[in-house]
């Protein structure tokens, strides 16, 4: 029986790798083909060597390989069949067409070898464009290095003047989601968001002892003993009543030391995200420090956060196919003007990557747009992390201004956005100790 990596998160490595190696198979054949012939390519060359691999080709290895081996070269050709799939490739790639061997060729330098057979795959085919990973805008779809480019164009010859950029591809591949890639993120967000109601618990936090740097590593060391790797260092900071927001590069940030110790009346946020199935979450969530007779946060900080779920679904009623990230950004924030609300929006795509390839919704220190990487449209079937930010004032900290930070994996389908594993409406309610 196949695994179900629905059924229980994280599952054990080796039902992972037969999960992983599955959705492989599933995006070669029914995702691949839809995207080369959006991007218009024929042939899809995505090369790399060991210790200085394309982003990409770690995307189509199979789950047992944690590297590229030797110089690997995957060559992918659109036919009225679908997809072929080769791997020109000193070991057999995992569910690739083994296409070359030097022992073909004895006496004969292995790299000439191998370099004459992408030569003589591409003179097969025909191709009109051969896609090749460079681009200006996004880093994950620019891995080809220099010197693999130099040596591909000396094989390819006259068929180099046919070489074109794979951005759109490369995204495309990084960004779209299965439908079973989607229901495995949403344990992947249950999951982090147990750990941080485990991390905001009295089992974990006590009041009075406790730092954020305490708590930060507490939530690093969970995910690692849960067999699940953060993919950076989870951050924990505070803000509390009589320390202002600071001004950081044209925003307002919190002001508390990272090492301070938590304190009844603190608002505790922290910024988590985890690695598994090849897929990554990113996710923040608020909590509340309880003072001695409190049962509720202050009026203000719940205010706060119902303002920043305004602002999410400000954001996602703007985000639809078929518009830029910039677009996105723009309408979002004109809504957020016109409702009176003071915020910023920087979203991001996540997936194979946690800062994925995909339209970029605004930067925090961007939020007239971001050029390049917000140009690219948004397209179903892809995952966000709605990351963005509210200020208000709290009358009961003498209308001291407050930073409300959320962000939350959503899904965008063509039914519309569904948040994975549900978005934080109110705070966690920490005790006083």
């Amino acid at each position: 029986m196949a695994p179900d990596p629905t059924r229980a998160v994280p599952l054990p490595l080796r039902e992972q790798a037969d999960v992983r190696d599955r959705w492989l198979t599933q995006r070669l054949l029914d995702v691949l083909p839809e995207l080369m012939d959006r991007a218009g390519i024929d042939v899809w060359l995505v090369i790399g060597r060991e210790s200085n691999e394309d982003p990409v080709l770690a995307t189509f290895l199979p789950a047992t390989w944690l590297s590229a081996r030797r110089r690997t070269m995957l060559v992918l050709h659109r036919s009225d069949d679908g997809v072929t799939s080769s791997a020109v490739s000193r070991y057999p790639v995992g569910q690739f067409l083994p296409a070359w061997s030097p022992d073909d060729s004895p006496g004969r330098p292995v790299e000439e070898s191998q370099w004459a057979e992408v030569r003589r795959i591409v003179e097969q085919a025909e191709p009109r464009r051969i896609g090749i990973d460079v681009s200006e805008a996004f880093a994950l779809a620019d891995g080809l290095s220099h010197t693999e480019h130099r040596l591909l164009v000396a094989a390819l010859g006259p068929y180099a003047d046919r070489l074109v950029p794979a951005e759109d591809l490369v995204v495309g591949w990084l960004e779209t989601r299965l439908p079973e890639e989607i229901q495995a993120l949403h344990g992947l967000n249950r999951l982090v968001h147990d750990v941080i109601a485990e991390a905001y618990s009295p089992a974990v936090l006590v009041p009075g002892t406790t730092t954020a740097l305490d708590l930060a590593w507490w939530i690093r060391q969970r995910l690692h003993d849960l067999g699940v790797e953060p993919w950076f260092h989870p951050s924990v900071s505070l803000q509390r009543a009589g320390v202002p927001l600071v001004e950081q590069a044209g925003t307002l940030l919190p002001a508390v030391p990272y090492d301070a110790v938590i304190e009844p009346g603190d608002l505790v946020h922290c910024d988590v995200g985890l690695s598994s199935l090849g897929l990554r979450t990113d996710t923040q969530r608020n909590g509340y420090v309880l003072r001695p007779g409190e049962t509720e946060a202050p009026a203000g900080l719940r205010e706060a956060l119902h303002v920043g779920n305004r602002m999410q679904d400000l954001t996602t009623e703007a985000l639809s196919a078929g518009r830029t990230g910039n677009e996105v950004l723009a309408h979002a924030r004109a809504a957020a003007a016109a409702a009176g609300i003071d915020g910023d929006v920087y979203s991001h795509p996540v997936g194979f990557h946690g800062h994925g390839a995909g339209p970029a919704i605004g930067l925090w220190d961007e939020q007239g747009g971001v050029p390049g990487a917000g140009d690219y449209r948004v397209h179903p079937d892809t995952v966000y992390a709605l990351e963005l930010a509210v200020r208000r004032p709290v009358p009961e900290w003498g209308g001291q201004c407050v930073r409300m930070a959320l962000e939350q994996g959503i899904a965008l389908t063509g039914e519309g956005v569904e948040y994975l594993d549900g978005r934080q409406t109110g705070l966690i309610l920490i005790p006083p100790g």
